[in-house]
């Protein structure tokens, strides 16, 4: 039998193609390459779109330029974050820290309570034990140490100040940069993309806004509540409390996992129960008045969407991007919005005149 004849084929690649992908494999190397550059610049873009709207109002109640009002916006902001983090971070810190060395006796009361007698011997339960053992003999007991003051207060001041002025530059020349984005797009697409930009901020600005102040009202009303009980740690719980309402959806549970059971190994079983019907409260109070009067439809997500843009970016970015994945989530849904927008409306058109034509058959 004859071998049939091999074919040869050459597969061509316009050069244009060839250059994108190299440009692409590029970026993604630089972007490895210089890993924490990278997220400074990011940082300060990101706080750049938060300040953003602050900003405008500066500018329409003092009528100042925009450069001055962005200085005294982004500065003031500094200023006062420092003010509070010299006058309250070492105490807070100091809270959060003895909470957490404390937390081996916390699990064994819980353990060794009568409600809790028929978990004594439990896997589980032992399981948590030794989890909370090693987060306690983890934790440093200087407040240096857990701040990491300690050789790093140089990397972590320069870090602060390059990215305030990478915001604060952003800031002062964000219209500039509107207008040459306008300069190369077509007569149409400049509004069309400049509409994007519009809300593109107005999503992240009152997005991060609303967060800060749902979390500072969320640790407050915790904290205080757990002092209320007679909590010795009442501030660390409160600070747990903030931060973690911070997470989408989740953090406010995950909150109530750590306060109620706290309450009720150092103060019995009375003040959990009170403790667990504050946390559900607040969580009503949140979901029902809070998020819709202060965030409003600042980010449109399905709940699905949001859980996995804060798994996607949390595993991307670290903390940073699970604290950031919702506004990142919905810049990128916007665009996707934008870019599908005509073919919906196509889509929309043909339903509409095939169901008309099925109605009057």
């Amino acid at each position: 039998m004859e071998e049939a004849p091999r074919r040869r084929v050459e597969l061509y690649l316009p050069m244009r193609t060839l250059l994108i992908v190299a440009a692409a494999i590029a970026v993604m190397a630089a972007f490895v390459s210089i890993g924490d550059t990278f997220l400074i610049v990011f940082v300060g873009i990101f706080l750049a779109l938060v300040f953003e709207y602050p900003v405008r109002f500066v500018m329409r109640k003092t009528h100042l330029s925009r450069g001055l009002a962005a200085t005294l916006t982004v500065i003031g902001s500094a200023v006062a974050v420092t003010v509070l983090f010299l006058l309250l971070l070492v105490p807070l810190v100091a809270s959060v820290r003895d909470f957490l060395k404390q937390l081996p006796d916390t699990v064994q009361q819980l353990r060794d309570s009568g409600e809790l007698s028929w978990l004594g011997d439990s896997g589980a339960a032992k399981d948590v034990q030794e989890g909370a053992g090693h987060i306690s003999a983890s934790m440093p007991d200087a407040i240096s140490a857990v701040l990491g003051i300690a050789g790093s207060f140089f990397g972590v001041f320069l870090a602060a100040f390059t990215i305030i002025f990478i915001c604060l530059f952003l800031l002062t020349d964000i219209a500039r940069l509107k207008a040459a984005l306008g300069s190369v797009l077509m007569p149409g697409e400049d509004e069309r993309w400049l509409g994007v930009w519009e809300r593109v901020t107005e999503s992240v600005s009152r997005w991060a806004i609303g967060v800060v102040v749902i979390a500072t009202i969320a640790g407050t009303i915790q904290g205080v509540s757990a002092w209320l009980l007679g909590s010795s740690f009442a501030l660390g719980l409160g600070v747990i409390a903030g931060l973690l309402d911070m997470i989408p959806n989740i953090g406010a549970t995950i909150a109530g996992f750590v306060l109620v059971p706290a309450l009720w190994a150092e103060q019995g079983l009375t003040a959990g129960v009170i403790m667990l019907v504050v946390v559900l409260v607040y969580q009503q109070l949140e979901n029902n008045i809070l998020t819709p009067k202060i965030q409003g439809k600042a980010v449109n997500l399905s709940a699905f969407f949001i859980i996995v843009a804060v798994t996607l970016f949390g595993a991307l970015l670290g903390v940073l991007g699970a604290l950031t994945a919702v506004p990142l989530a919905a810049t990128i849904q916007i665009f996707v919005q934008e870019l599908t927008k005509t073919r919906r409306e196509r889509v929309a058109a043909a339903k509409a005149a095939a169901a008309a034509s099925t109605s009057t058959a």
